[in-house]
């Protein structure tokens, strides 16, 4: 189980670079219009560094746990600034939710997604709202936690996880930032998508389409 577990989140980890690299001058002109422009370019160096590192791991004797370990160290060490120790933080406490769910059945993934919109929370001390990541994962996570309570597949799960953060990303259009650089233009940022919330529906995706066949 272990090794079956680590070699779908390293496909996870190559979906989501691939996912991110392919967008990296969209999400780069969204943080232009109210931030540094950088972020497209950041998020993509860090999960090229996170495959790179997974490549060189021992995927077949390596538990879930410690591949989302090595994701976290890989990824703060790419990106030291704002995004890197958010998205370091969310796969640390992925770690510590797949010691409990190691399988990466349906209550894995979804423990994963709770566990990832935790740890950006924990560490930026932001909430839904902020005009933040945590405007997709919070709502994400919700979302795919009713429809695992309710009994449904691992497909309508992430459909409807991603279908959340998606309506999440859209709604930061009417939001005035109150987190990061963005939080400086005060009204000014109405009326733009967070870029932040834009390359994390990438994500969502992208987990998708690694565990949905």
């Amino acid at each position: 189980m272990r090794e079956n577990a680590a070699r779908t989140l390293h496909v996870m980890f190559n979906r989501i670079s691939s996912a991110i690299a392919g967008e990296r001058d969209h999400l780069t002109e969204l943080d232009g219009a109210i931030g540094d422009a950088d972020h497209g370019i950041t998020m993509s160096l860090g999960f090229a560094a996170v495959v790179n590192e997974l490549g060189r791991a021992d995927l077949d004797n390596l538990p879930a746990a410690e591949v989302m370990r090595l994701a976290a160290s890989a990824f703060l060490d790419a990106v030291g600034a704002s995004t890197g120790p958010l998205y370091a933080t969310a796969f640390q406490s992925a770690a510590a939710a797949l010691e409990a769910e190691p399988s990466l059945d349906a209550t894995g993934q979804v423990a994963m997604i709770d566990a990832i919109a935790s740890g950006i929370r924990k560490r930026g001390r932001g909430q839904r709202g902020d005009k933040t990541m945590l405007d997709v994962w919070i709502p994400a996570a919700e979302a795919a936690a009713t429809a695992q309570q309710q009994g449904r597949s691992i497909s309508d799960i992430w459909a409807d996880a991603v279908a959340a953060g998606e309506a999440g990303a859209y709604a930061t259009r009417s939001m005035v930032a109150t987190r990061g650089r963005a939080a400086k233009l005060g009204e000014r940022s109405l009326g733009h998508m967070d870029p932040g919330a834009a390359s994390a529906v990438l994500i969502l995706k992208a987990m998708m389409q690694a565990f949905v066949h």
